[in-house]
């Protein structure tokens, strides 16, 4: 019986260096350990609740459903702390590893966060690429919606070290340079999403090679 594919939201974070955040998955993960990814992962059930005034949001791409926008943007700071917001004066850097490890622990939504702490995410900044859809046959399959943003300036990445094993930046071809030498391993939608910012950084399209949900 082939297995549903969930669906799923992937960051690409870029800096001002042009250098994309990657992070390490556990060996010990099913899906995908050992390589090197973006921050990202499921969509969840709180990710269905939307708010307008704490999520905005005017540009978004009709095709999807706008909860893919609110897991990437709720994953990125689980991941690695980053809010796609300007102001964050009423979140003290000292308090966002203790509203990631309530939003790990299903203790809070991430709506919910963004209410008490008045903080309000500008889901347009993410800029929506594309999908890949895990082959038929596989015991564990996404459907993943694929997003670029830029560092907000004034973050730094946090990472979450329970769940990450490391985390690094790395220009799009240093990453596929240090996997060719055997140095990092990539998957491949990290290797395809890569070559489509080589080629947006040179002017072209940024499109992401897919796989539609029927394909093998």
């Amino acid at each position: 019986m082939t297995v549903v594919p969930r669906k799923a939201s992937t960051v690409v974070l870029m800096d001002q260096d042009l250098k994309t955040y990657l992070t390490k998955r556990p060996l010990t993960m099913k899906f995908f350990g050992g390589h090197y990814v973006f921050p990202g992962g499921a969509i969840e059930q709180s990710d269905l609740d939307i708010s307008n005034e704490y999520m905005k949001g005017q540009n978004l791409n009709p095709t999807f459903e706008k909860p893919h926008y609110v897991a990437a943007a709720r994953e990125l700071f689980e991941e690695v702390g980053i809010l796609i917001s300007d102001d964050l004066s009423n979140l003290p850097h000292d308090k966002i590893n203790e509203y990631r490890q309530l939003l790990k622990n299903k203790e809070i939504s991430f709506l919910q966060m963004l209410i008490q702490k008045d903080i309000t995410i500008n889901l347009d900044r993410l800029r929506y690429f594309g999908h890949r859809v895990t082959s038929k046959g596989r015991p564990i399959r996404f459907d993943t919606r694929f997003f670029l943003t830029q560092l907000p300036k004034g973050q730094t990445p946090l990472p979450d070290f329970s769940e990450i094993d490391e985390a690094r930046w790395y220009t799009p071809k240093e990453a596929l340079t240090a996997h060719e030498n055997e140095e990092i391993a990539l998957p491949l939608p990290t290797i395809l999403a890569l070559n489509s910012i080589i080629d947006h950084l040179e002017g072209k399209p940024l499109i992401l090679p897919g796989r539609k949900p029927e394909s093998n």
